[in-house]
Formats: C-alpha cells, structure tokens, sequence
C-alpha cells in the first residue's frame, strides 16, 4: 500500500507542488488584506491548500493519461508510472476522478464566486494536456493554468476579481511559461521527431532562452506593479529584489552551448523563487496586519 502510494506521489511529481502552492498562498493572504482588511483565517487556508492539492492532482493524473501513448516513447518519460505498467489507467482515472471531487469540495466550502468559476479552472486543467498536439503556445497555455492558483487564492478568500489580483495572474503566468520553455528544450529533438509543438522545437534554443527571458522580464513588471498598487511594503520589496537576482542567475548558467544546468535553473531557481517571494510576502503583510 505504501509502495503504491509512493508511486500516486512520484506520478503527480509533489515536488513541484512547490511551484504553485505558495503563490496560491500568496494570493490567499494579499487578496484578504486588500480587499478584507485582515488576514486570511486558518480555516481559508486549508481549504486553499485542499484545493490546490486536488487541482494539481487531478491535472497531473489527467496529464499521465493523455499522453502515456507519448510518455512511453520518449526516452526521458518512458519510466513514468502508467508506461512503466506501476499503475493501471483505471486507477489514475478514479484517482483523478476522486481530485477533482476534493476541489469541487474546497471551491463550494471557499466562496460562491470560486465555485461558478470552477469550471473554467477545470477547463484550463483538461485543454492543456492536448496544446502540444497543435500549439507551439502550449507554454503560455500552461502559465496560463498554473496561474490560476494565485488568482484562484485571492477569489477563494475575497469572492471577487480585482485589479491586482490580475497583475499577480499575469506575473505567475509568464513566469510558468518561461520555466517551461527552459524545460521543454531537453525533449527538443523528440518533439521534432514526433511533430509535437513547442517554442523550443519551433524556433531552437537560442530564441527559446531569449523568449523565456523576455517573459520572465514580464513577470519583473508585474512584481513592481503589485508593489506600487497593493499594501505591500518593503520586507516584499527585498524579496522581490532577490527574486530578481534569482531569475537573473537562472538564465545566466543557461546557454546555448551549454544547458548542462537545466535541471538547477529549471526545478532549483524557480521553487526557491516562488517560495522566497511568498515568504517575505507573508512578513510584510503579518507584520503590518497581526
């Protein structure tokens, strides 16, 4: 049994929970304090967390069964579970099943407006997994529903879109795609083969590295912007600084001649930034509304 549930966890890649989570998190906390005036209770926030657990699960599970035909190809993911034969695809499709019934559950115990938007998010989960077929966009596409955790934090806890809650979208969202383009460059040579579409396959990877930067200047913007437009004050200041810092290093071990740091720029950089932003996101709000 634990064996078994050793390899759902591997499959859904927990890990990289570390991605999303804290910008779900993020939005939770500054959406409150913006437009509440006070900070999220314990209780919102395991809900939030309930949710993002059964979004990204469902996401994950929904992504192994569509592309297992793929998966089992490609020499980087032929050891995935359902190729692999460790699970069955029945068991992934109840288990996805099972996901998406706790995030039916979190949206409907969260907020009113959540729960009418949650089809949209569980839309963006399914629509992703087919982009590869016939979109070389299927980076933003991603960035796109990744994005939805912070936005789906701020209305899970507030009922409401609001301006920054958009800006903070945006920023996630062209830091995701970015990423993901620096990931999608190590399957170059296998999506060509197969026909899949991506930036990297599309343009190689000189113009892949300088679109990932130019989208991760995007998401810089964004960072000042909430800055200058929410309660935000200087402990997010600094954090954003080193944010900077971090997406700066991230593409300075990366060339096109040498993308033997891929795996550091790729999972390394980008789980401490997302971390290290919600942390000192956290203490500015904490310190100014406890």
């Amino acid at each position: 049994m634990f064996k078994k549930i050793g390899i759902f966890l591997e499959m859904i890649k927990i890990e990289h929970t570390l991605f999303a989570l804290p910008f779900a998190f993020m939005g939770a906390i500054l959406g409150s304090v913006v437009v509440n005036g006070h900070l999220p209770s314990w209780a919102q926030i395991g809900w939030v967390l309930l949710a993002m657990f059964g979004a990204r699960s469902a996401a994950f599970g929904l992504n192994r069964m569509i592309d297992q035909v793929i998966d089992k190809r490609n020499p980087r993911t032929a050891n995935r579970a359902i190729p692999a034969g460790l699970l069955k695809s029945a068991e992934v499709i109840l288990f996805t099943v099972v996901c998406f019934l706790l995030l039916l559950w979190a949206a409907y115990e969260l907020s009113p407006l959540a729960l009418k938007l949650l089809p949209i998010a569980v839309f963006f989960l399914v629509f992703y997994s087919y982009t590869k077929r016939f979109t070389w966009l299927c980076h933003i596409v991603l960035g796109l529903t990744i994005a939805l955790a912070p936005l789906g934090g701020w209305v899970a806890v507030t009922n409401e879109i609001d301006w920054p809650s958009i800006v903070l979208y945006v920023s996630v969202a062209f830091w995701t795609a970015g990423f993901d383009i620096i990931y999608a460059i190590q399957d170059i040579d296998f999506d060509r083969k197969e026909g899949l579409y991506s930036i990297p396959a599309r343009f190689g990877v000189r113009k892949s590295l300088l679109i990932a930067r130019y989208f991760h200047f995007i998401t810089a913007i964004g960072f000042v912007i909430l800055f200058f437009t929410t309660e935000l004050s200087w402990w997010y200041f600094a954090g954003m600084l080193i944010a900077y810092i971090i997406l700066f290093y991230e593409h300075f071990i990366l060339s096109p001649n040498d993308m033997s740091k891929l795996q550091v720029a790729f999972f390394t950089m980008n789980s401490v930034l997302s971390i290290l932003v919600f942390v000192f996101t956290l203490i500015d709000l904490v310190v100014q509304y406890l």
